[in-house]
């Protein structure tokens, strides 16, 4: 099956440079969310991302302008299902979120619709069924922020037909990525199993008080050559993310060691995210910049 036009359902960080990134790449996308609010902020951070390509003179203004003329935000549903051949969902990393989205848009888009969740850590077989065709529907994992980083996780489930898998793969590697391919379903793919393993043991020695916060990365880049520590990379990635994979995980196993741990959770219940809110683990001036 050939891709030509792509509908990413979601506005927010990931979704949108998953949206600029397939713009980039010569496809005509359009990126949906039901927040009036998230489509103009992501609008005016593709604008301002684009500009600020032509004023360091990596792209020419007519070359940004072409690209952009590929590229839509919009809070009309109708409008971004119509004809798309390649749903990649973006939404928040709860199942009965992305069942209720994905239904949603199963109701306008066509038959040869390809379903592609950027989810983090859930299998697609758990959201599957939202969808009529659920061979059409399977994992394509990016990472933050997806503009920059390379490679994207493309993970079959026991209902991904052999087409649908060769389709995402191509897609993937025709944007400029390095897909990766996962043959079994595994809650967290495989990246995000080694960094959740990582970022657990962090946080169980922050909560227990062992080491500071600076010295547990300090001790991590320079003992095992990472180049952001565990919890710098919580900021970057969004301490929300993380407190919704582990809750979304007790939800379904119910046991407690699933629970997120106390450093996220008091964090989480302060608004403090990361560098997308200004502070998180660390302090960021102008809401992201330095530490």
């Amino acid at each position: 099956m050939e891709i030509k036009r792509v509908a990413v359902l979601g506005a927010g960080l990931m979704g949108n440079q998953i949206a600029m990134q397939a713009a980039i790449w010569g496809y005509d996308v359009i990126c949906y969310d039901i927040s009036e609010r998230m489509v103009e902020k992501a609008g005016a951070f593709s604008d301002n991302w684009f500009a600020g390509r032509v004023a360091k003179e990596k792209m020419t203004a007519e070359t940004a302008a072409e690209i952009q003329g590929r590229l839509l935000f919009t809070p009309d549903i109708k409008k971004a299902a119509a004809d798309a051949d390649l749903v990649i969902e973006a939404v928040s990393d709860v199942v009965e979120i992305k069942k209720k989205a994905l239904a949603a848009f199963d109701e306008l888009t066509p038959e040869r619709t390809i379903y592609a969740s950027n989810s983090s850590y859930i299998v697609s077989s758990r959201f599957c069924d939202a969808v009529k065709d659920t061979s059409k529907v399977l994992n394509m994992h990016f990472f933050n922020p997806a503009l920059v980083m390379k490679v994207v996780e493309v993970v079959k489930g026991p209902h991904t037909s052999q087409e649908t898998v060769e389709t995402a793969y191509g897609f993937v590697k025709s944007i400029g990525k390095t897909p990766v391919l996962v043959n079994k379903e595994i809650y967290g793919f495989v990246v995000n199993r080694i960094f959740s393993a990582m970022t657990k043991e962090a946080c169980y020695l922050v909560d227990s008080g062992v080491a500071s916060i600076e010295d547990i990365d300090t001790a991590v880049k320079g003992g095992l050559g990472h180049k952001m520590g565990p919890l710098e990379l919580l900021d970057m990635t969004g301490i929300d993310l993380e407190y919704n994979v582990f809750m979304e995980k007790f939800r379904n196993s119910g046991d407690p060691a699933d629970r997120p741990a106390v450093c996220l959770t008091e964090r989480y219940a302060k608004g403090e995210y990361g560098r997308k809110s200004g502070k998180g683990f660390y302090t960021y001036e102008n809401n992201g910049g330095e530490k």
